[in-house]
């Protein structure tokens, strides 16, 4: 589900996005996670692993008093161009972006963050293209989903939340995969893009309380750029036109 893959910047109601330095432009994956994860436990601090052009933190920046909006990065352009979308936006002063790789990060930071966010690698098929940061940005072996629950561990703080978005079809490998360091889905939105099609996303909020999961189901349109109520109510203060 991408929206653009043109190299002009992606403008926001309240910011904009450069993206033609990065690999994966800005898409309603992205979009639907930076919307739909909770800040009600009011966050000071926030990570994003794997940023891109930044979109994650820019969002959780509009849509939270978080004071601490950290970023990693791991491809060089990409890092450019996330700092240089952080540096621009009205939120400069709580937006970081570190170039390094989930594992080292580990290694270095020994902050435990309230908000960990993650919109990950999706595609694990054995093809390649002869772009490298596509493929860095698009396949899961870059960050293998064992990967981000190791970083998580270490990262997120005892009462804090790990937000992900991933293919359906991985929900209850990564379900349990959590559940080795012991984290609980609280809330899981399922997305379809219209109404006859299967659910194709899986958007899953977890923390180390256990407790019965809220269960939803989001429809993005009726029939092709006819947007259903919900998907407007979800995203209508960042896109200019809902």
């Amino acid at each position: 589900m991408t929206l653009d893959y043109m190299e002009k910047p992606f403008k926001f109601k309240q910011f904009t996005v450069k993206q033609d330095c990065c690999a994966m432009k800005i898409g309603t994956d992205g979009v639907l996670l930076g919307a739909w994860t909770s800040v009600k436990n009011n966050p000071f601090s926030i990570l994003d692993i794997g940023a891109g052009t930044g979109v994650l933190g820019l969002m959780l920046a509009q849509r939270s008093n978080a004071q601490q909006i950290e970023a990693i990065e791991i491809d060089d352009d990409a890092y450019e161009q996330c700092a240089e979308n952080f540096e621009s936006s009205p939120w400069n002063d709580r937006l970081f972006c570190y170039h390094a790789s989930l594992l080292e990060f580990v290694e270095e930071v020994e902050d435990a963050f309230d908000l960990i966010i993650c919109n990950p690698p999706f595609y694990s098929e054995d093809y390649k293209t002869d772009n490298k940061s596509r493929d860095l940005a698009r396949f899961n072996d870059a960050m293998p989903f064992k990967h981000i629950i190791y970083g998580v561990a270490h990262l997120l703080a005892e009462d804090g939340i790990f937000s992900i978005i991933i293919p359906k079809k991985e929900e209850s490998e990564f379900i349990e995969l959590a559940s080795t360091i012991g984290l609980h889905p609280q809330r899981i939105l399922h997305v379809k893009g219209n109404p006859d099609s299967d659910i194709k996303r899986s958007l899953i909020e977890f923390s180390y309380s256990k407790k019965d999961v809220e269960i939803s189901e989001l429809i993005i349109e009726t029939s092709r750029h006819n947007y259903t109520e919900d998907y407007i109510n979800l995203t209508k203060d960042f896109y200019l036109k809902m």
